[in-house]
C-alpha cells in the first residue's frame, strides 16, 4: 500500500494491467508503453509536478495506450490499496487534459472517459457495451469541410462513430 510522501515510491503499473482490456484497438496506432520514469519526465516537461497521487493516476491511465472513465481510475487505485479521494482523481485528470497528455473524450452528456493515446485519432463507440476502438486518422475523409466563423481556426477534429450490433 502506497502513501503520500516526499520521497520516491515504485508502484508497480502491472498491477494495473486488468483494466487495459476495457480497450480494443481496430488500428494500431503509434505509442510506447511508458514506465514511471517516463512518466514522471512527461509531467515535468509538460509544467505538471509529479507529485505521488498525480503519478499513481498517471501510471493508471499512461502506462500503455487505453481509454478509462475517472471512476475506473479510481476503482484500480482504491482496489490496489490507495488512499486517494474523487476530487484528486478528477483534479489530476483535468491536470493531463490541460496539459495535452490524456484527452477526454465526451462519449454522451453523463460520460467522458480518458484516452491515454497522444497521437491524433478518431474512435467507434459500441454504445450498447462501452468499449471503445480506435481509428487511425487516415481512415477518415472529409470531402468538405464548412466554413468556419468569422476569425476561427480549427483547433482539432475528434470524430467518435457510434455503432451497435446488428439485430439478427
Amino acid at each position: 500500500m502506497l502513501v503520500p510522501t516526499e520521497s520516491p515510491v515504485e508502484l508497480p503499473s502491472a498491477r494495473y494491467l486488468i483494466f487495459a482490456m476495457t480497450t480494443e484497438s481496430a488500428a494500431t496506432l503509434p505509442q510506447a508503453t511508458l514506465c514511471r520514469d517516463d512518466i514522471i519526465r512527461l509531467l515535468n516537461d509538460h509544467g505538471l509536478k509529479p507529485t505521488q497521487q498525480r503519478l499513481v493516476v498517471a501510471e493508471v491511465l499512461m502506462t500503455q495506450p487505453t481509454h478509462l472513465s475517472a471512476e475506473q481510475i479510481l476503482s484500480a487505485l482504491r482496489g490496489a490499496g490507495e488512499h486517494i479521494s474523487k476530487a484528486t482523481v478528477y483534479n489530476t485528470l483535468n491536470a493531463l487534459v490541460g496539459c495535452g497528455l490524456v484527452r477526454q473524450i465526451h462519449l454522451d452528456p453523463d460520460r467522458s472517459v480518458y484516452d491515454s493515446t497522444r497521437a491524433s485519432h478518431h474512435h467507434f463507440h459500441d454504445v450498447d457495451s462501452g468499449t471503445l476502438w480506435d481509428i487511425k486518422p487516415e481512415d477518415i475523409s472529409f470531402s468538405r469541410f464548412p466554413t468556419l466563423p468569422e476569425g476561427m481556426e480549427t483547433a482539432s477534429i475528434e470524430v467518435v462513430v457510434r455503432v451497435r450490433r446488428k439485430a439478427s
